[in-house]
């Protein structure tokens, strides 16, 4: 009976890896929002934010998660942000250090500037378990649009992000 038991565990989370990794989630059309908002990380996940902000589908974006010592300037220079768009609508967030964290510091923005809808941006394998700690974290009231930054992850990063994801579905509520 517990070989069954034990058996069962392990199919479940066999065929949870083949969907969570054979099904990542994808990019969004673009669709109007208030805001984006942007965990730092992988590449790709920057340049779209900044993509969405420059042909008029949202009006901000928020960077959460900058390293504290990185400079305004230094962010607008790397990636080629017109200072004209750096002034008006790019925000960089430095208190978070983490997926969690990244929630937290966006809820704080959201409700700071009365955000209605935001497209989350992000890599494709990280989206799910940052969709879920966001949703944790905002008003029942603002609409989250996922928008997937395509990727080529490790099977590595794909089982470790997998048991991250897990945790955030099922241990994550009882620490927020």
């Amino acid at each position: 009976m517990i070989w069954r038991v034990g058996l069962a565990i392990v199919l479940v989370w066999v065929l949870g890896f083949i969907w969570f990794a054979g099904w990542l989630p994808g990019p969004a059309p673009m669709e109007r929002t208030d805001a984006v908002i942007v965990p730092t990380g992988y590449a790709g996940r920057i340049e779209r934010g900044l993509e969405v902000v420059q042909t008029d589908s949202a009006d901000t974006l928020l960077v959460t998660g900058v390293d504290p010592e990185v400079k305004p300037g230094e962010f607008a220079a790397q990636f080629k942000v017109p200072e004209d768009v750096m002034e008006c609508c790019v925000t960089l967030g430095f208190a978070a250090t983490d997926t969690r964290g990244n929630a937290q510091e966006t809820r704080e923005w959201v409700e700071a500037h009365g955000i209605k809808s935001l497209r989350l941006v992000t890599s494709d394998w990280h989206m799910r378990r940052a969709a879920t700690e966001l949703r944790r974290q905002l008003p029942d009231n603002v609409k989250l649009i996922k928008d997937a930054v395509r990727s080529e992850p490790s099977l590595w990063l794909l089982l470790i992000e997998y048991h991250k994801w897990l945790v955030s579905r099922t241990v994550g509520p009882l620490f927020s």
